[in-house]
C-alpha cells in the first residue's frame, strides 16, 4: 500500500496544475495537525526542547501547525521535483556558502556535508548536482523493498549515487571514504541515528542520539566537514553552507569524533532555532524519548494476545510513518 501511494503521488503531481497540488498537500497538513497524529505529536515533543520550558501550549502548538505545513511542502516539491525543469530549480534557489564548498572540491580535498532534517535536502542534490558537483549519499532501507528501490531510482534520477544504509553488506562506509578520498562530495542527513549505534551528545540542553559517520568519515579521510542547513523563504529554497568543523583533539579517537559530532549538533542548534518551522523530525531524537518509547513497545508486546505480532495491516503503515 505505501509503495502504491507513492507511486500514485509521483504520477498525479506531476500532471497536477502546481496551485492546485501545493493545496491539497497544505490540507493534508492541517489535517494532521487538527488530529494531533503521531506525526504532530512526535514533532511537538521535539519543538518543545527547543522551545524551552517556558513555552505555552498555543505557542508550540502554532509552530507544529507551521512544522506540518513545512514537512508536507517538502513531500509535494519531493514528487513534483522530476517535472520541475533546470532553470526554475537554478532560480528558485538562494545559497550562501558555497563558494568555499565547491574550492574544496576543485582543490581534490573531499567534502562531507552534514544536514539535520530541514527543507528540502532532495532538491539541495538537485540543485549542487546541476552545478556540476556529482554526489554520493546514504538512504535507509525502506519497507517493502519495492518502495525503497523507487526512491533509490527518483534521487539517482537527479544525479546523486545512492548507497543503502542497511542491508548493503560492508562496501557502503568504504565507498564513501573512497569518493571523499577522491576529493568528491557525500551529503549525509546527520540529526538522527537511525541504526541504534549513535553517539549521545548534547542537543538542545538535553542528550540526543545522532550519527558519528559525518565526523568519523572526516578523521578517517581528511575531508572538510560542513554543516548545510536548509529552509524556505517564500517560493524560494534556501542552502547555507557553514564553516568547516576542524576535526576536534582528544586522546583517543572515540572521543575526537564525539567531540567534533558535539560541535556540529551546536551548529544544527543555531540552526534549527533560526528556522524551527523547517525542522522535519517528526521521530524521536533525544534519549529520554527513545527510552519512553522502549519502555511502551515492551508494555505493548507484553500484553499482545498470541499470534497478534505476524498480523500486517494498519501496523505495517505505522512502522512506515515511524521509519521515514
Amino acid at each position: 500500500m505505501a509503495d502504491l501511494a507513492y507511486s500514485a503521488g509521483w504520477a498525479m503531481v506531476r500532471r497536477a496544475p502546481d496551485s492546485v497540488g501545493r493545496a491539497v498537500f497544505q490540507r493534508l497538513a492541517d489535517r494532521s495537525w487538527r488530529a494531533h497524529d503521531a506525526g504532530t505529536r512526535g514533532l511537538e515533543r521535539n519543538l518543545r526542547r527547543l522551545l524551552g520550558p517556558g513555552a505555552t501550549d498555543a505557542q508550540t502548538r502554532a509552530l507544529s501547525r507551521a512544522g506540518m505545513r513545512s514537512y508536507m511542502r517538502y513531500f509535494y516539491e519531493m514528487f513534483r521535483l522530476p517535472a520541475m525543469g533546470e532553470e526554475y530549480i537554478l532560480d528558485r534557489t538562494r545559497a550562501t556558502g558555497i563558494d568555499v564548498l565547491e574550492k574544496h572540491i576543485r582543490s581534490g580535498r573531499g567534502v562531507v556535508a552534514a544536514l539535520p532534517h530541514m527543507g528540502n535536502w532532495d532538491h539541495a542534490g538537485a540543485w549542487i548536482t546541476l552545478h556540476g558537483i556529482p554526489l554520493t549519499t546514504v538512504a535507509q532501507r525502506l519497507r517493502p523493498e519495492s518502495l525503497f528501490q523507487r526512491f533509490t531510482a527518483y534521487r539517482e534520477s537527479l544525479g546523486m549515487e545512492v548507497l543503502p544504509l542497511t542491508g548493503g553488506g560492508s562496501g557502503t562506509v568504504g565507498t564513501l571514504a573512497r569518493r571523499l578520498r577522491d576529493g568528491g562530495l557525500v551529503c549525509l542527513l546527520a540529526d538522527r541515528d537511525v541504526g541504534g549505534t549513535g553517539l549521545e551528545v548534547e542537543f538542545f540542553g538535553e542528550g540526543a542520539r545522532v550519527p558519528s559517520g559525518p565526523a568519523a568519515l572526516a578523521l578517517n579521510t581528511g575531508a572538510a566537514l560542513m554543516p548545510v542547513s536548509l529552509w524556505y523563504d517564500g517560493p524560494y529554497w534556501n542552502i547555507r553552507v557553514h564553516e568547516e568543523i576542524p576535526v576536534a583533539e582528544g586522546a583517543t579517537r572515540s572521543e575526537r569524533v564525539r567531540n567534533t559530532t558535539q560541535e556540529l549538533l551546536r551548529v544544527f542548534e543555531g540552526a534549527i532555532a533560526e528556522h524551527p518551522e523547517d525542522w522535519h523530525m517528526l521521530q524521536p531524537v533525544f534519549s529520554s524519548d527513545h527510552e519512553r518509547d522502549r519502555a511502551c513497545r515492551e508494555r505493548a508486546a507484553a500484553a499482545e494476545p498470541p499470534g497478534a505480532a505476524g498480523r500486517g495491516g494498519a501496523g505495517t503503515l505505522e512502522r512506515h510513518e515511524r521509519n521515514g
